[in-house]
């Protein structure tokens, strides 16, 4: 095993959607010489901007960032290459005397980093993925995913059942190795020498900013956003992807529900992610300092928790 002394450093900043942790991470940032790598798999694509929240061009020239817009709708990336890029650019960072952050509400890729997961290597046979995509169109991806949940029920637990993505790809790594998808995460000892800061808020109070932050999408172009890219073709990978507000808004521009049933779904939506989230980044874990976001010394707080853990 190897000694603690020896690990490289991470920060990790936590929480629901919503909760702060592209501000905090980088006011973080700022005052320990700290750069960010994002563990949001929205992030990671180019062509989504307004409805995933990504940091502004402002934000971003604060510090420096590390994973965002590195992927296209197109061509996206999976888990095994997202560990890939986070394992090099920790150590990297490390080897720099400075401190990566890993911030983001991507639970599956926070917890790959943390507890080493060595996840499938198993590359995408295309006759295949097509034939399961074909499969989920005729069944529908819902129940494509319900499916799953009957063979490999613990990764259909992670998995949303609107990213119709990753669930092909857990059938696909299913069928060309013969073993659960959930078993082939094998872990190794921890890898670093981790503090874990998650961001807390009361859910009314949650709820009511995400609230907020959808008008301001809105207010922003997210509908034009959406527009222009089921102009360019890209509707079918869009909604494959399974982010929220994209779908609704295409369904909405299909003509298929009103706009005002779309905001309902996309409200609705957000929540369930949210419970969702609270899954991966759970009140009771021991492993993680749960500060209160609304905090006015929340800043100060985060600096003693870095002091005392990884100085």
């Amino acid at each position: 095993m190897t000694n603690t002394s020896e690990r490289d450093r991470l920060v990790v900043i936590v929480g629901p959607t919503g909760s702060g942790k592209t501000h905090w991470s980088i006011e973080l940032a700022k005052q320990i010489g700290g750069e960010i790598i994002s563990a949001d798999s929205r992030y990671l694509v180019r062509e989504l901007n307004i409805g995933t929240a990504k940091p502004s061009e402002t934000e971003l020239s604060q510090v420096r960032h590390h994973l965002i817009n590195v992927s296209t709708l197109e061509d996206p990336w999976n888990l095994g290459l997202y560990l890939q890029e986070a394992t090099r650019l920790i150590h990297e960072i490390n080897q720099a005397g400075k401190l990566p952050i890993l911030s983001g509400g991507t639970g599956q890729y926070i917890r790959a980093v943390l507890k080493g997961w060595e996840v499938p290597s198993q590359m995408a046979v295309e006759p295949l993925r097509e034939a399961l995509e074909a499969w989920g169109k005729a069944v529908g991806f819902e129940e494509l995913h319900r499916k799953l949940s009957l063979l490999d029920p613990v990764a259909a637990a992670q998995i949303d059942y609107r990213n119709k993505r990753r669930t092909i790809r857990a059938w696909e790594v299913i069928l060309t190795s013969g073993r659960r998808f959930s078993e082939q995460r094998t872990r190794s000892d921890p890898p670093y020498q981790t503090l874990v800061i998650g961001l807390d808020l009361p859910r009314d109070v949650l709820y009511a900013g995400l609230d907020e932050r959808l008008e301001r999408m809105l207010a922003s172009g997210f509908l034009e956003e959406v527009r222009l890219l089921k102009e360019r073709g890209l509707t079918d990978p869009m909604k494959t992807m399974g982010i929220i507000g994209y779908t609704e808004l295409s369904d909405y521009l299909d003509g298929q529900i009103d706009f005002d049933e779309a905001l309902r779904r996309i409200r609705h939506n957000t929540r369930v992610y949210v419970r969702r989230q609270a899954n991966w980044f759970k009140p009771s874990d021991p492993e993680i300092h749960w500060l209160d976001a609304r905090d006015p010394a929340l800043l100060e707080k985060m600096l003693d928790l870095v002091k005392s853990n990884l100085v």
